[in-house]
């Protein structure tokens, strides 16, 4: 899987420095991955939410922050389209942002 864009997730990490080994790891493991569906990322990540829209949802430091991407998994990019402390989550429209 390609990732867009790392940038966000440093940029996170700078603010929020106990998410940065996290969020390396994820990284490394997504740009590895070749998901064909969402089924292939629940049995690699079993905590993580799918989401009617078919975004995915995965939590950060024990659900600590949620990162919701979006993938397409014919072209095997993700798009990261948040990231941010599970009280942002609660604010935010997980399928819409």
């Amino acid at each position: 899987m390609r990732v867009i864009a790392k940038k966000i997730l440093r940029e996170f990490w700078t603010k929020y420095a106990d998410s940065e080994e996290y969020l390396k790891t994820w990284y490394k493991e997504a740009s590895k991955a070749e998901w064909k569906n969402p089924n292939e990322i629940k049995l690699q990540y079993p905590k993580a939410s799918i989401l009617k829209s078919g975004r995915v949802v995965f939590n950060i430091v024990g659900n600590k922050y949620r990162l919701i991407v979006d993938i397409n998994y014919i072209r095997q990019w993700v798009f990261i389209r948040f990231i941010g402390t599970h009280k942002d989550y609660d604010k935010i429209n997980a399928d819409n942002i």
